[in-house]
Order: C-alpha cells, then sequence, then structure tokens
C-alpha cells in the first residue's frame, strides 16, 4: 500500500463502511425475498420479477437520481434516499403480495442507485489520481466481502417471522451514520454529464456489448433465484445462506488471479474458459450431482459457478477500455453499466419464467445458454479483430456489480 493510499483511506472509511452496511442489508434482503417469497406461494415467474423490479429501479436510478444529489447535496441526498430505502423494506411486511413487493423493490432500487451514486462520486472526489485505482479496487472488494456477509445473515432469523426484515431496515438505517458523520468534503459535482452512444460503444466493442448484457442476465438470475432453486432442492435456511455465500466467496476468491490473466493475454479467451467453465459445471451438476448428493458438492459447485462468472464483468470493462481512447472510457463505462442493467432487469424475468415452465434446473438451462452464447461470441469475435498488444492494454480494476450512473475513474 503507498503512502497516498494510506493517507486517503482513513479519510475514507466512513464512506466505505456505510456502503458495506449498504450492502449487507442490500444482499440480505434479496435472498430473504426470493425465500420469503416461496414460503408464501408466490410462482417463480412472480419471484423473478421482484427480482427484475430491483434491477430496473437500480437503472432509472443511475439515470435520474443524479438530479436529487445535485439539488439538495450528497449529505441530504443520502440520509432522504437510505430512509426511504428502509421504510421500502418494512412495505414487504406490511402487504404480502406480488405487485406490492414489484413496486417496492423497484423503489428501493431507485433509492439503492442514488446511495451508491453519492458514495461513488465521493469517494471518487476526495482520492488522487494516484490512489484513484486502488480506492476502486478496495471499494469493489468492499462490496463483495458485504454480500458474503449478508448472505451469512440469514440464518439468524425465521423467514416466516419479521425479524429478518427488521435486520435490513435496520442495516439500511445504520449506514446514515458513517456517512452523515464523516468528515470527508463532499463533491461539487454529483455526477459528470457525460454523453452515451450504445451503437458507437457496439462498433468500437461488439464483445464488450455483448457479453455486458449477458454478464447482467448470468448475475442477477442466479441473486434473485439461486435461493429458490436451493431451497427447491432440499437445502434449509442455513444452507440457502451458505450456498448463496460460497457463490460470492468464488468470486472474491478468483476476482484478481483471473484479472492478473487477462493481464497478460487476450482478455476475450479469459473469459471464453470462465464462461465454459460456468456452464460445464452446471451441466456436471445437472447429470451427476444426485438429488440426495452430498450438500458440501453442491457448495463446492457454486463456489466454482461464482468464481467463474462474478469477475466477468470487471474483465469486461476492462476489455473495452483497450479498445475505446482515454477520453472515453467514462462513456464506455456509462455505457457497459447501463447495459449490465437492462440483462439484470430481464435476467431473473427469464429465469422464473423457465423455472415455472421446466422446475428447478429452468434457471440452470438458462445460465448455461448464457454463458455458452458468451465463450461462441467470443470465440467468434477473437478471430474477426486481434487483441491489443499486452503494452497497450489498461490495467485490470475489479468493478462493483451494481448498475449506476457513475464510477470511480481509475484512469
Amino acid at each position: 500500500m503507498t503512502s497516498s493510499l494510506r493517507t486517503t483511506l482513513p479519510t475514507l472509511f466512513a464512506l466505505l463502511l456505510g456502503y458495506a452496511l449498504m450492502q449487507v442489508g442490500n444482499t440480505l434482503q434479496g435472498t430473504l425475498l426470493s425465500v420469503r417469497g416461496s414460503i408464501e406461494q408466490f410462482t417463480p415467474t412472480e419471484i423473478g420479477a421482484v427480482g427484475s423490479a430491483f434491477w430496473g429501479g437500480i437503472v432509472i436510478g443511475s439515470l435520474y437520481a443524479g438530479r436529487v444529489i445535485k439539488q439538495v447535496g450528497h449529505t441530504r441526498a443520502f440520509s432522504a434516499l437510505a430512509a426511504v430505502a428502509a421504510s421500502a423494506v418494512l412495505l414487504h411486511l406490511l402487504v404480502i403480495s406480488p405487485a406490492v413487493w414489484i413496486g417496492a423493490r423497484a423503489l428501493t432500487g431507485f433509492c439503492f442507485a442514488g446511495l451508491f451514486i453519492v458514495v461513488e462520486s465521493w469517494l471518487n472526489a476526495s482520492a488522487t489520481p494516484q490512489t484513484r485505482g486502488q480506492v476502486l479496487s478496495v471499494y469493489g472488494m468492499t462490496g463483495l466481502i458485504a454480500g458474503i456477509g449478508g448472505q451469512m445473515l440469514l440464518p439468524l432469523g425465521d423467514p416466516h417471522s419479521y425479524r429478518l426484515f427488521c435486520f435490513v431496515a435496520i442495516l439500511i438505517s445504520l449506514a446514515l451514520v458513517p456517512t452523515a458523520l464523516s468528515r470527508a468534503n463532499a463533491p461539487v459535482h454529483a455526477v459528470s454529464n457525460t454523453t452515451i452512444n450504445l451503437m458507437q460503444l457496439y462498433r468500437q466493442s461488439p464483445f464488450g456489448v455483448v457479453a455486458a448484457v449477458l454478464c447482467g442476465i448470468t448475475t442477477s438470475s442466479f441473486f434473485a433465484l439461486g435461493p429458490v432453486w436451493a431451497q427447491e432442492r432440499g437445502l434449509d435456511t442455513l444452507e440457502v445462506a451458505i450456498f448463496m455465500a460460497c457463490g460470492t466467496l468464488g468470486g472474491f476468491a478468483t476476482t484478481y488471479p483471473l484479472g492478473w490473466l487477462s493481464d497478460r493475454m487476450d482478455r476475450r479467451h479469459v473469459i471464453i474458459g470462465t464462461s465454459a467453465m460456468a456452464a460445464s459445471i452446471l451441466l456436471v451438476l445437472i447429470h451427476f450431482v444426485p438429488l440426495d448428493g452430498p450438500t458440501w458438492l453442491v457448495f463446492a459447485y457454486v463456489t466454482i459457478f461464482g468464481g467463474s462468472v462474478i469477475p466477468t464483468y470487471s474483465i469486461v470493462t476492462a476489455h473495452v477500455n483497450d479498445m475505446v481512447q482515454p477520453d472515453e472510457f467514462v462513456a464506455a463505462a456509462g455505457g457497459l453499466l447501463i447495459l449490465l442493467g437492462i440483462g439484470a432487469t430481464i435476467g431473473p424475468l427469464i429465469a422464473g419464467m423457465t423455472m415455472t415452465e421446466f422446475g428447478r434446473f429452468g434457471l440452470l438451462y438458462l445460465v448455461i445458454v448464457t454463458q455458452s452464447i458468451m465463450a461462441i461470441w467470443g470465440a467468434y469475435r477473437s478471430i474477426q479483430r486481434a487483441a491489443p498488444p499486452t503494452e497497450a492494454k489498461e490495467s485490470f480494476v475489479p468493478e462493483p456489480t451494481i448498475p449506476v450512473g457513475t464510477r470511480l475513474e481509475a484512469h
């Protein structure tokens, strides 16, 4: 760790702590709603719609929440959005209805987009050009660790009762405290007014555009309906929590090794390999692991799966940065985040419908198809265009998996 980073991080600690608390509550809520939805006899399609609503709210919030921040400032916007998000959690308890849950989850997504914009833009303004990439790495890894922690809180309460919903509301409310008391100076500008041209981005990186959508479909489908799949396989509440945490843990373990590898070879080849691995591991899970097989084997497979798919979006972003000019990094990142959000919005809907039609294996079939398409598309594009030379490539930096309207510029 450089001396400049050691100087910056204490100032940013409060922001990162608030972000971690938000992510703990966010991941716990996502898994809890899937589990509770099954208990309330929601269909997989309805549970998928609830998951899609969150990502739809994230996309809308990433485009419009910045206006709220510009009008009232970072601290006030953060406080208001966190209060609304905490209140929305309790709506799921007051009215047990798919329609109400969809609306409440979309509202939560909108609020979380604004919350992440506040944190990211504040971090960006506080970091120096020398430390920005390192701060982004800490930010991304903080999100993954918080995600694991959020999943593991699920066994602390009975999903049938109100207790876990209260935990989520408390965690989101507590996220207000370190941010409100932070000594870090709020940035003057909330979000850069960067023009995003998706058609131009496609011309610059056809593989990156398609891969970003496929990443969104895969990750959102897993996190929205993975708990339902685990329940239908016969896992209890603790095992469901471990199952979901293992997926995130796998991503945490492989993010830097795969990023390091992608810096030294064609990034598309790394993505082709991880996509093929993800599809293969799910095929093995379907055909060679019986329903009465050992639970630890399921945990091992989902860890490998998470390690294959979670780092992919960061590698896709690095690949696109290799293809665009330095002054286009922000616009390219914004375009990729929108594409990721679009995929994340439609993913749980499709996954829910396939599970309704084909049972619990419907989720796995969708992910296998998605990952296979990514591998095939990557192989095709590798033939069509050579990779940039190693010395011309941008360094890999782990990206947050939540699509929001700003990012930390590592360049």
